[in-house]
């Protein structure tokens, strides 16, 4: 069998080059976060350690997507074969219920909008945060280092200032129009009326402080603490529902991993209410029937078959979604070879359908992913948010914080599976996957995107398993996504490829880039770690290797002792 190259009418150049580590491996969306995980990395810590420092990092340098008071899940592998799953996922706060938003419409494309947009902007848009309590944990748990080590990196940067990137500044004016309306937020990211441009010097003072306080008191100081109580009264004050209360009781869950299985190879990811783990073995399952590899990359056939795919799996997620604390998730029939054999039955390789669920019972593109590995075995892949772009678009007051707006993620409307109920966690589409092969971890990535997350990880999956692209390419590959409407795609497919799309019956949006910035790691059979970002953020690799000296190299003799001298025969 030849290489993809030969069997894909679409080439493309891959923007950026892998990096190689031999003790360890760190890729983030950002340089200055990747810099921060190989810091910790050299200096002892384990791919734990290094992944929460670059987290941490990230909400300095990346503070449009991720931040203290947000949430997410991070996918462990520790050296022992286990995998689990931390979910700091944000969750409805107790004083919530099912109809405190007015609706707009019962009908998409405005279904989740609310009046006055308060389910997505300012303090009524704020869920309980789980970020900082998750990475805590799993510091405290599986980590090497102490909290306030880790930490360290991010309170530097914070206090010395670092560039704003090109990144950073193009994501300002989307959102200036109600940056402005909050007075912290007006003053750091658009002085004068100004956004920052690219290379202008963020100093974020406040922030900083509150970082030094979380090294010193621990994460009880916002859940509980006296952080804690200055943010639920600003909240408060501003009409919002997070209380102390809601801090102090905030759990993060320990969950197991979804596990599929694909042509000789195990794949994990995170389970309800994460759609990813799910419905990525669900499409694999599907595709396991078809002969994708001869197919070739980019292909009309190809293309028309991952469109159908998806829509089937967004179908039946839109009718199985849910907290599994609230309502119960079919995850064994959706996962089963035998049901994915009912719906490849009904697959038309002539035309486009509509599917609907085969079960019974809106998310942010704007998010952060790092993956991470050392040479013990620990792998870490971590997707974490604070949902929209800049969250609820507010900053609590004197803490440099920026509060998620995790509850425009529930159903507004009331009586549906995903609406607004107390406790409740967020639906999500994170997909932080590993791929294993003979037990041992060959593949963990993931990536930022909102609705576009896990059929993102989904082709990348293909991209190397079948496709045999290396660990770049399948990072940077076009890709496509649809849930039932437009299949929207990036300009690398040939013109030829979506006419025959378009005969089939689908809608083709052309667009920028569908999903956000993929980062990946690939674990090889020498232990040595390749490290790949794409173009569609400012993704990072750096590979740490070398070691410590010899026991008996400490220090440079200044004469020879006497034994090192080699006795001659007479």
């Amino acid at each position: 069998m030849g290489s993809w190259r030969e069997r894909s009418p679409v080439d493309f150049t891959c923007e950026k080059q892998p990096a190689t580590g031999s003790r360890g491996m760190v890729v983030t969306n950002h340089p200055l976060a990747s810099l921060a995980g190989a810091e910790l990395l050299a200096a002892g810590g384990n791919a734990i350690d290094a992944a929460i420092g670059a987290l941490f990092t990230l909400t300095v340098v990346e503070p449009m997507s991720v931040g203290l008071f947000g949430g997410g899940l991070s996918h462990l592998r520790l050296p022992d074969g286990r995998h689990l799953v931390l979910d700091g996922l944000s969750t409805a706060p107790g004083l919530t219920r099912p109809d405190i938003y007015e609706t707009v419409s019962d009908v998409y494309p405005d279904y989740m909008q609310t009046v006055g947009r308060r389910n997505a902007l300012g303090a009524t848009a704020v869920g309980v945060p789980g970020n900082l309590l998750a990475w805590s944990e799993a510091l405290r748990r599986f980590g090497r280092l102490p909290l306030a080590d880790v930490i360290k990196p991010a309170i530097h940067r914070a206090e010395e200032g670092f560039r704003v990137t090109p990144y950073l500044a193009d994501a300002l004016p989307e959102a200036a129009a109600d940056l402005v309306l909050d007075d912290e937020m007006s003053r750091l990211y658009l002085p004068g009326g100004v956004p920052l441009k690219a290379g202008d010097w963020l100093v974020q003072t406040d922030y900083a402080r509150t970082l030094r306080q979380i090294a010193s008191e621990g994460p009880d100081t916002l859940y509980g603490g006296s952080l804690g109580a200055a943010v639920a009264e600003d909240i408060g004050r501003r009409g919002g529902w997070l209380s102390l209360d809601d801090l102090v009781g905030y759990r993060v869950v320990e969950r197991e991993v979804i596990r599929g299985h694909y042509r000789g190879f195990e794949i994990l990811g995170p389970p309800p209410p994460a759609s990813a783990g799910v419905h990525i073995a669900q499409m694999l399952n599907i595709l396991e029937g078809f002969d994708v590899a001869g197919m070739g990359f980019g292909s009309a056939e190809t293309l028309h078959l991952l469109a159908e795919v998806l829509k089937i799996a967004f179908a039946d997620r839109a009718a199985s979604t849910g907290d599994p604390a609230f309502f119960d998730v079919p995850v064994d029939r959706l996962i089963a070879k035998e049901y994915a054999a009912e719906r490849r039955a009904a697959f038309d390789p002539a035309r486009a359908r509509t599917w609907s669920a085969g079960v019974s019972a809106p998310q942010s593109a704007h998010t952060t992913h790092v993956t991470v590995a050392d040479r013990e075995g620990h792998v870490v892949a971590a997707t974490h948010t604070i949902n929209s772009l800049f969250g609820a678009r507010i900053m609590v007051r004197g803490t440099g914080m920026i509060a998620n707006n995790y509850m425009s993620n529930f159903d507004p409307h009331p009586g549906k599976v995903l609406s607004v109920a107390p406790g409740k966690r967020v639906p999500t589409s994170m997909a932080p996957m590993m791929v294993l092969r003979d037990g041992q971890p060959r593949y963990a990535l993931g990536l930022p995107g909102g609705l576009r997350i896990f059929p993102s990880a989904f082709q990348a999956i293909i991209n190397l398993l079948d496709h045999g692209m290396s660990l770049q390419e399948a990072v940077e590959a076009p890709r496509l996504w649809t849930q039932g409407q437009d299949v929207e795609v990036e300009a690398e497919f040939t013109a030829s490829a979506l006419q025959s799309l378009e005969r089939l019956g689908h809608r083709i949006a052309l667009l920028p880039h569908v999903g956000g910035g993929m980062n990946a790691i690939e674990i090889n059979s020498d232990r040595t770690m390749t490290g790949a970002a794409c173009w569609r953020a400012d993704g990072f690799a750096i590979g740490v290797g070398g070691g410590n000296a010899r026991a008996n190299a400490r220090f440079w003799p200044d004469r020879v002792p006497p034994e090192a001298h080699i006795k001659r025969g007479g």
